[in-house]
Order: structure tokens, then C-alpha cells, then sequence
């Protein structure tokens, strides 16, 4: 395998890698005699008090830097890219997969599969194992890299091998044995699909991963997303009401067991089986400290919990305020219930909540974060939008103000005649919106 080359491409005005004549451009050869694979082993050997590197300049010299420095001092140097390697994609074929369900013309980088073990640490991506090495499994022991997050899907290596259209599928959980062994943590997930591996199947998943506590922290059991680019797919169905209900009380009686035993709950529903059940969402303290927020797990009690906590210390007035919110079908009725909960102590809000229909990726597909561009304008054009437009942040690519069908939010803005408002995550940023004091 081509080792990957470790370029500088930007150094920090006054750090130590300036003050060592290191320039955008030089490679980063060694550390302390050691060639370096990622970031990982970057970051281990730089956390040694005394690091001798080995740079090679652009002109082909190489320089040996002895450099004396805290524990925790950074080099100030940054690399080109930010695994320090390439990244590594899914060897996988699995029958859910999302990406496969993807129309074509997007851009490029959205139809990448990763399945890469240190994005999980970075990113807080899940991964499969089936692409992982003894070596790397050793380096996460060896480097205490905690917590990883795992798709198990199933325990049944023969149904494993089965979902994931990769016959190493069910050795792979084999893995998770070396890093309990190891003594890391882990958390889990379990996208699940109707008649494959739910029912008895299910059971048996969360049975046996009850072995991994107290190293295993928690496990989301989250339905499988459908788009409406299927044909020549695995043909999936799509849960009903009184699918979502039974998941939800074999969860819930799991959850009593475990937490009679253990002292936490560690089977945790993801959001939409509530909302598709048509029931309650759980309490606060049946998430253990939202564990599994990324995963759609907790999320909107979280924001309920925080809406009202910023609420209890609102003063309230008669100002009019013009505002709208556009989200997805599956938030829409929490939302709309938190704008008429602070209609009590302002009166005058003039705003409305617009559940927006995901007619790119296909109805079911209901949350906020995959709603694009061209659906909210065409869906909102000729309403009552008031002052501003709510969107929440979840919708937008990472630090970029872009949809996934790479609208950006000014052309959405310009064609709606209207000016956004990019809402953060938590209940008193809401709050703080819908008023206009946006933080």
C-alpha cells in the first residue's frame, strides 16, 4: 500500500512550527524515528514533552528539529488533509443503503462511502469493522481511542453477512470482542428493516450486546431510511404504526431489565418510531445523558427540555413579531406546539410552522436534515413567510451555507423574497430566533 504523503499546508502565525522554519509546502517525514501512518499516531507521538521530527523542505533538504515543548503544546501545523491518510471507503453492499438511494447529479463528494474507523473518533461516524485490521483494532487499543461507534445491525454473523452483501460481515463482530477485551469504549446502532432483522432477530441483538456492558455505553435501533430511488434495490418496506408500537415495547421492556440490572438504559429508540407510533417521548433520564443525539435519538425531547427552561425566564410583551419556520414533517407538530406554548407570554407573535413534504428523496424520508433547497421554494413560494425565515441548521452541509441539491441559502432566500435566519440546534437558540435576538 502507497504510503501517504503528510504535506504542510498551513503553518500558525507564532506557533512552534514557525519558529522552527516550518513552511506550507514541507513533508513531515518522522516523529521520533517513527513513520507516521495518520492523525492518530501524529497526535500520540506529539504528546511526548521532547519530540525530535524529521521535515524534508521543498527543495529536497532534510531537516532533523529537536523541539522541547509542554505535554499539550500543538506544533501549529496544519496538513492537507485532515486524516493525515486517505480516506477509507465501504466494502460493504448493504440492502439499506442510503447512498445507493441517491439520484444522480449531486455533487460528488455525496456519494462517497466511508466506512472508515477514524472517523469515528473525529466525526462521530458509525462504522461496520469489515474494513478494519488487527493493526487497527491494536492502535485503538494501544492509543486508548474512545469511544467508537458501531453498526452492528444484527448479531447473527450469517444475517450480518447477509445485510451488508459481505461474506467477512459476520467475522467482523469478532472485532468488538478485541476491543471489550482491550477495555474501550464503544456505542452502538441498529438501522433496522422490516421482516429482516427485527422480531426474534432483534432480541437476540440487544441480548447479546448486553454482553459488551459496561464498555458498550448504548445502542440506537433506528428504522431504515426509504427513498423513492429504489428500483433494482433489496425490496424494502417501510414500517407501520403497529410495527413502530411492538419495536417500541420490546425497547421499552428491555430497557426496565437492563436498567434494573445495570443502572442505565442502554436500548435507546431513535425519534421516529415515537412519531410513527403516535406516542409520548420518553423522559429526560431514559436517554442516560443523550448519548446518541447524531443518531436522531433524544433529540427532540432535548429541545422541548431546553425550550422550556429558556421559557421559565422570559418576561413576555405585546411586541409583534413576523416570522416563519420551515422543517421537517417528522419536528413539525413538537414545533408548532413550542410556538403556541410562547404565544402566552407574547401575544402579538405573528409566525407560523410550515411542514415541508420531501418530494426530492420521497415522503417518507420526513426528517429536517435531508430537505433540500428546491423543495423549500417551491413549497413555500406564495405564503406568508413574515419578516424572516426559521431554518434549522441541520439542514445545511457542515460550516457551509448549502443544501444538499447545493442550493445555497441565498438563492432560497432571493427566490422567496425573504430573509433567513440559520437556527442552532438547541431550545434557547430557538427561542432566541423566533424573538430576533439571534446569538
Amino acid at each position: 500500500m502507497k504510503r501517504y504523503e503528510h504535506i504542510i499546508e498551513n503553518v500558525v502565525p507564532g506557533s512552534i512550527a514557525e519558529e522552527m522554519g516550518i513552511e506550507p509546502g514541507d513533508k513531515l517525514l518522522s516523529i521520533n524515528g517513527k513513520v507516521i501512518e495518520d492523525i492518530f499516531d501524529y497526535q500520540y507521538y506529539m504528546e511526548d514533552e521532547e519530540v525530535l521530527l524529521l521535515i524534508e523542505k521543498k527543495n529536497g533538504e532534510q531537516w532533523e528539529l529537536e523541539i522541547e515543548k509542554d505535554a499539550d503544546e500543538q506544533l501549529g501545523a496544519g496538513f492537507e488533509s485532515g486524516l493525515m491518510d486517505e480516506y477509507r471507503s465501504c466494502r460493504n453492499k448493504c440492502v439499506f443503503c442510503f447512498i445507493d438511494q441517491m439520484p444522480e447529479g449531486m455533487r460528488d463528494t455525496l456519494y462517497f462511502k466511508d466506512d472508515d474507523s477514524r472517523l469515528s473518533f473525529l466525526q462521530g461516524n458509525y462504522v461496520t469493522l469489515t474494513n478494519m485490521s488487527d493493526h487497527d483494532i491494536e492502535r485503538i487499543i494501544r492509543y486508548r481511542l474512545e469511544p467508537i461507534n458501531i453498526s452492528f445491525q444484527t448479531t447473527n454473523p450469517g444475517l450480518r453477512c447477509r445485510m451488508l452483501h459481505n461474506r467477512f460481515a459476520g467475522e467482523a463482530l469478532k472485532k468488538v470482542d478485541l476491543l471489550y477485551q482491550g477495555g474501550i469504549e464503544m456505542n452502538g446502532q441498529i438501522v433496522l428493516c422490516k421482516g429482516i432483522n427485527d422480531g426474534e432477530e432483534l432480541e437476540r441483538s440487544i441480548r447479546d450486546l448486553t454482553g459488551y456492558l459496561p464498555l458498550l455505553k448504548s445502542v440506537s435501533v433506528v428504522p431504515v431510511g426509504l427513498t423513492r430511488y429504489r428500483e433494482g434495490l433489496y425490496p424494502l418496506e417501510a414500517f407501520t404504526k403497529e410495527d413502530a408500537r411492538k419495536i417500541l415495547a420490546t425497547i421499552h421492556r428491555w430497557q426496565e431489565k437492563i436498567y434494573r440490572e445495570h443502572g442505565l438504559h442502554f436500548i435507546h429508540a431513535g425519534d421516529e418510531w415515537y412519531l410513527m407510533a403516535d406516542e409520548e417521548l420518553p423522559e429526560e433520564e431514559r436517554y442516560d445523558g443523550y448519548l446518541q443525539l447524531e443518531n436522531g435519538v433524544g433529540m427532540l425531547r432535548l429541545l422541548i427540555n431546553e425550550f422550556e427552561e429558556a421559557y421559565q425566564a422570559l418576561p413576555g410583551d405585546g411586541k409583534e413579531r413576523k416570522f416563519s419556520i420551515a422543517t421537517g414533517q417528522l419536528a413539525y407538530p413538537y414545533l408548532a406546539r413550542l410556538v403556541e406554548r410562547l404565544r402566552i407570554k407574547y401575544p402579538n407573535l405573528k409566525g407560523r410552522v410550515y411542514p415541508i413534504r420531501n418530494n426530492f428523496f420521497g415522503e417518507r424520508i420526513t426528517v429536517s436534515g435531508l430537505l433540500t433547497g428546491r423543495d423549500l421554494t417551491g413549497q413555500l413560494r406564495g405564503k406568508d413567510l413574515g419578516s424572516r425565515l426559521l431554518l434549522p441548521c441541520n439542514m445545511l452541509k457542515a460550516d457551509e451555507n448549502v443544501f444538499l441539491d447545493d442550493f445555497t441559502v441565498s438563492q432560497v432566500s432571493d427566490a422567496l423574497q425573504v430573509p433567513i435566519v440559520i437556527v442552532k440546534s438547541s431550545g434557547q437558540d430557538l427561542i432566541h430566533a423566533i424573538l430576533g435576538n439571534e446569538c
